[in-house]
C-alpha cells in the first residue's frame, strides 16, 4: 500500500560544509582577531596589513572571543603569500600548504585558498629572490604600495608557482576553492596588466585547477567571462557593507554580468572591514543582509573579528538562508516491499536557501533496525536542487541479502571521505542521516 508523509521545514540552525560564515587566517574555534576601530569619517586610523596574511604576525591582539561571537563555521579562508610558497625561485614550499589542509580537516573544515603575490606593505613584499631580477616598487614603512613590478616576466614566474600549487593540491578535496589571483596587491588584479599575459595567467587557473572550485573578482567582469566560458566559475565581492559598494559599485556590475555565475559556483562576499565596524559606523545591516541573500550568496567572509551580540539573532537568520538549506517537504513509497524487488520513491526536497550545492555528493538510502543495516546507493544529482521545491523520482532495488523485518528508512547525503549535509528537518538522526519513515521488507 502506497503511503505519502508529509513534513515541515525546522528553523533550527545547522552548520553545513561549503556555506556560511568563514573563519580567516584562523580554523574553527580557535581565537578570534581583538576588535579594532578602523574608520572615521572614511579616514582608516589603524592599518590593517597585520589581519591579512597566514600565519598571524606575532604580537598581533586576539581577544575577540572576550569582546563578542562568531557562528561556527566548516570553511576556513586562508590567503597566504608568494614568498611564502616559493621562498626561493623554484623550490616551493608544499608542506606549509599541506599543513593548512592538514589542519582544515582535522578541525572539519573545507579551504578557501588564496595565493597572493604581495600585500601593500614592506613586510608582506614579493620573494626577495624576485628583486633580484627585475625592478620592483619599494614598500617604506608606514605606507601602502599597490604597485606591482611591471616587468613582463612577472606575471608568468607567478604562474609557474600557480601552477604547481595546483599540480600539488587540485586532487585533495579539502582543498574546496581557488582565487583567481592576477597580480596586484593582495592579488586582487587592481593594476593594469596587458590582457594577453592575464589571459594566459588565467588558462593555468583552468587547466591546473579541474576539481577545484574557482572565484574570480566580481570587480573584474572581463576575467570572470574569459573563464566562464571555458568553466565553471564563482565570484567573491570585497567591500560588503560599505554604502558605496552596496549602492554604487556592486549592483551596476553584477548587471553588466551576461553569465549567471552562481546556477554553477559559489558567490562570496567579504567584509568591508568587519561588521563590528558596521555597528559603530551605522550602516544598515538588514539592507546588507537582504542584498546579499537576493545576490545569491554562499560564504561570507567578515575576517574573524567579534561579532557584537545584539546583532546575533540576525546574523543567524542569515547564515540560515546562505546557499543551500535542503529539508524533505512530502515523501511518497509503498510501506512494504519484498527483497530483490523495486521500491519507487518520489519526495519533494525544499531548497530554503539562495543558492545549489555546489559539491557532488552520495545521496544514499540507509534500511536499519537493531540487529542489520543496509545501504542503498542512488544516483540523484543534488546539483540540481535550486531555491524552491524540487521533485524526485526514484527507483532502488532492495538487496537480495536484506531480511525479512520491520525497518527504519534514513536518507544520507555525503559521507565516506567527504562532509555530510544535515536537512532541516525535525526527525530522529543517526550518523548525520536523517529518519523518514519504516518501511516493511517482505
Amino acid at each position: 500500500m502506497k503511503k505519502t508523509l508529509t513534513f515541515t521545514p525546522s528553523d533550527k540552525m545547522l552548520v553545513n560544509p561549503y556555506v556560511g560564515f568563514t573563519s580567516f587566517q584562523h580554523f574553527r574555534g580557535e581565537k578570534l582577531y581583538s576588535d579594532c576601530i578602523t574608520g572615521r569619517s572614511g579616514i582608516a586610523s589603524t592599518e590593517t596589513e597585520n589581519y591579512e596574511c597566514y600565519p598571524v604576525p606575532e604580537g598581533v591582539e586576539e581577544n575577540g572571543r572576550e569582546q563578542g561571537y562568531y557562528p561556527d563555521t566548516t570553511v576556513a579562508y586562508i590567503r597566504i603569500l608568494w614568498k611564502e610558497f616559493e621562498p626561493k625561485q623554484g623550490e616551493y614550499n608544499y608542506d606549509f600548504v599541506q599543513g593548512i589542509l592538514d589542519k582544515a580537516k582535522e578541525k572539519g573544515q573545507t579551504v578557501m585558498f588564496r595565493l597572493m603575490p604581495h600585500s601593500t606593505c614592506e613586510r608582506d613584499d614579493v620573494p626577495d629572490w624576485l628583486k633580484e631580477i627585475m625592478p620592483c616598487p619599494a614598500r617604506p614603512a608606514g605606507m601602502r604600495v599597490k604597485d606591482s613590478p611591471s616587468d613582463p616576466r612577472y606575471l608568468k614566474l607567478f604562474g609557474e608557482a600557480v601552477k604547481k600549487l595546483g599540480e600539488r593540491f587540485d586532487k585533495d578535496s579539502t582543498l574546496d576553492s581557488v582565487d583567481v589571483s592576477l597580480g596586484g596587491a593582495w592579488g586582487e588584479g587592481s593594476q593594469a596588466f596587458p590582457q594577453e599575459e592575464m589571459e594566459k595567467l588565467m588558462d593555468i587557473y583552468v587547466k591546473v585547477f579541474p576539481n577545484t572550485k574557482l572565484l574570480g573578482q566580481m570587480a573584474n567582469n572581463k576575467m570572470l567571462h574569459y573563464i566562464g566560458e571555458k568553466r565553471p566559475i564563482g565570484w567573491r565581492a570585497d567591500g560588503t557593507g560599505s554604502p558605496k559598494h552596496m549602492h554604487e559599485i556592486f549592483p551596476p556590475r553584477i548587471k553588466e554580468q551576461k553569465i549567471e555565475f552562481w546556477k554553477t559556483a559559489p558567490i562570496s562576499f567579504e567584509s568591508y572591514w568587519w561588521i563590528s565596524e558596521w555597528k559603530r559606523q551605522g550602516w544598515d545591516i538588514d539592507y546588507i543582509i537582504e542584498k546579499t541573500l537576493e545576490w545569491h550568496i554562499s560564504t561570507f567572509n567578515t575576517k574573524s573579528f567579534p561579532i557584537p551580540y545584539e546583532w546575533q539573532d540576525k546574523i543567524d537568520n542569515w547564515i540560515k538562508r546562505m546557499g543551500y538549506r535542503f529539508a524533505i517537504t512530502e515523501l511518497s513509497l509503498e510501506d512494504s516491499v519484498g527483497n530483490g524487488e523495486d521500491l519507487e520513491i518520489d519526495f519533494t526536497m525544499a531548497n530554503l536557501g539562495v543558492a545549489p550545492i555546489y559539491n557532488k555528493l552520495d545521496f544514499n538510502l540507509i534500511l536499519k533496525n537493531e540487529s542489520d543495516e543496509y545501504v542503498i546507493n542512488t544516483n540523484v544529482d543534488i546539483l540540481k536542487w535550486f531555491p524552491g521545491d524540487n521533485k524526485e523520482s526514484l527507483t532502488v532495488t532492495i538487496p537480495n541479502q536484506v531480511k525479512a523485518g520491520e525497518y527504519d528508512l534514513y536518507v544520507k547525503i555525503g559521507g565516506g571521505d567527504k562532509p555530510t549535509v544535515k536537512l532541516a528537518m525535525d526527525v530522529e538522526t543517526y550518523q548525520d542521516a536523517h529518519k523518514l519513515t519504516t518501511i516493511t521488507v517482505k
